[in-house]
C-alpha cells in the first residue's frame, strides 16, 4: 500500500503559506478492515483521550454504575474532557460521593480550564482548580467506583497493575483487534495508563462502539446481544445523549454530536488525535465497500488542536458523512477565520489532501 503523498492542512496569510501541517487518517468498516486514509494509517499513535469511552465500558463490566447507581449522565462524564464547568465538577463530586469516595481519593491534578470562559469566572471567583476540576475528573471518579465494584483498592486504581487496570488493558486489545502485548502503555495527562496502537486499529475501537448501537437496536430481544456489547453500547448513547457533558459549551464534540443527532460520537485525545463512531444510519451512500457502521481515528502530526477539527470535518465531508446542513453547523471549525486583534481577517485554512480508498 503506498501512502498519499499530499497529507497536508496549511495555513496562508495573504497568499504566503504559514503553517502545514500533516494529517494522518484511517476509515475502517465494522470489522476493522481499511476503507479509506489519509497519510499513514498504521501511525502508531498514543490514543490519550479518545481511550475514554473504552475506559468507561471497563468500569461497567465491574457492575459499578449498578452498585452505586450511576446513571447516564455519569458515563457521559467518565468518557469526558470536560471545560470544568460548573455542572461538569458537581457531577463529579457526587460520583466520588456515591462511590463513598471524596477529591483527596483523586490520583489527577488541578489544571486550568480547557474553556476561557471558564478561567475567567475562576479568576474573577479567586478559584485555584484543585484535583476536582480536571477534565479528567468524571473518568478517575467512575475508576474509584470500578475498583470498589472490584473490591480491591482504592489507593492505586490509576497505576497499570492495578486490576481495574488489567481490565481496561484486556478490553482495549479486544475492541482494538491486537494481541495485548502489542500494544505499549503510556502515562497520560492524568495519571492514568494511555495506550499507543495503530491508527487503523484505534478507529477499529470506534467502528465497534458505533456497531454495538446498531446490534442494540437490531435486536428484539438483548440477552441475545453479548454483555459487552450492551455495555459498550450504554456508552455510545450516553454520550450522544450528553453531549455537554462530553465536552462543554462551544467545544467541537459537543457540537459535532449534537449536529449529528444520535448517529455520531466523537471523542478529543490530547496532542491532537481523534476518534469518529458513526451508526450505519449516518454512513454516507457513496462510500464504495462500507458494511454498516465505521470507525474513524484521525492525528494531526504536530498537535495542533484547532487543525484537528478542521481535518476531521473534511475528512466527513470528502466522505459524505452528514448533511450540508450538519456541515454548515459545524463551519466553524472546518473553515475557522484567522483574525487578528483588530478583527480583520488576515488569512486562511485550506486542505491539500484527499482521503484515498484502500488498495
Amino acid at each position: 500500500m503506498t501512502w498519499c503523498s499530499s497529507d497536508c492542512i496549511f495555513s496562508e496569510r495573504g497568499g504566503v503559506v504559514e503553517n502545514r501541517h500533516h494529517v494522518h487518517a484511517a476509515v475502517v468498516d465494522r470489522t476493522g478492515k481499511l476503507l479509506y486514509s489519509v497519510g499513514n494509517p498504521m501511525r502508531i499513535t498514543l490514543a490519550r483521550s479518545t481511550a475514554k469511552p473504552v475506559q468507561a465500558l471497563a468500569v461497567l463490566e465491574t457492575g459499578a454504575h449498578e452498585i452505586f447507581n450511576l446513571d447516564t449522565g455519569d458515563i457521559a462524564l467518565m468518557c469526558a474532557s470536560h471545560s470544568s464547568e460548573d455542572e461538569h465538577v458537581g457531577r463529579a463530586a457526587n460520583m466520588l460521593a456515591k462511590a463513598r469516595a471524596g477529591e483527596a481519593d483523586l490520583r489527577c491534578g488541578g489544571h486550568a480550564s480547557l474553556s476561557e470562559t471558564v478561567n475567567a469566572n475562576w479568576a474573577r471567583a479567586g478559584i485555584t482548580p484543585t484535583a476536582i476540576h480536571n477534565n479528567c475528573s468524571g473518568k478517575h471518579a467512575g475508576m474509584i467506583a470500578g475498583a470498589r465494584a472490584l473490591g480491591t483498592r482504592i489507593e492505586d486504581y490509576h497505576r497499570l497493575e492495578h486490576p481495574l487496570q488489567g481490565q481496561v488493558r484486556h478490553a482495549i486489545a479486544d475492541l482494538s483487534g491486537l494481541d495485548p502485548g502489542d500494544i505499549v502503555w503510556c502515562i497520560d495527562g492524568c495519571n492514568l495508563p494511555a495506550p499507543a496502537l495503530p491508527l487503523q486499529n484505534l478507529a477499529t475501537v470506534f467502528g465497534r462502539l458505533a456497531e454495538s448501537a446498531d446490534e442494540v437496536q437490531r435486536s428484539l430481544d438483548s440477552v441475545s446481544t453479548t454483555a459487552r456489547t450492551r455495555h459498550l453500547s450504554q456508552v455510545f448513547t450516553a454520550m450522544v445523549q450528553h453531549p455537554e457533558l462530553v465536552a462543554g459549551q462551544g467545544r467541537f464534540c459537543t457540537t459535532l454530536m449534537h449536529a449529528y443527532g444520535g448517529a455520531v460520537v466523537g471523542k478529543l485525545g490530547a496532542d491532537g488525535c481523534y476518534g469518529v463512531a458513526v451508526r450505519a444510519s449516518e454512513c454516507g451512500a457513496q462510500m464504495p465497500g462500507r458494511d454498516g457502521a465505521i470507525g474513524i481515528a484521525v492525528k494531526i502530526e504536530d498537535g495542533n488542536i484547532g487543525m484537528l477539527y478542521a481535518a476531521v470535518m473534511e475528512i466527513l465531508q470528502q466522505l459524505g458523512i452528514g448533511t450540508p446542513e450538519i456541515w454548515h453547523r459545524l463551519a466553524s471549525f472546518h473553515h475557522p477565520k484567522l483574525v487578528n486583534t483588530a478583527g480583520v481577517t488576515t488569512g486562511s485554512v485550506k486542505f491539500d489532501f484527499k482521503v484515498q480508498k484502500a488498495l
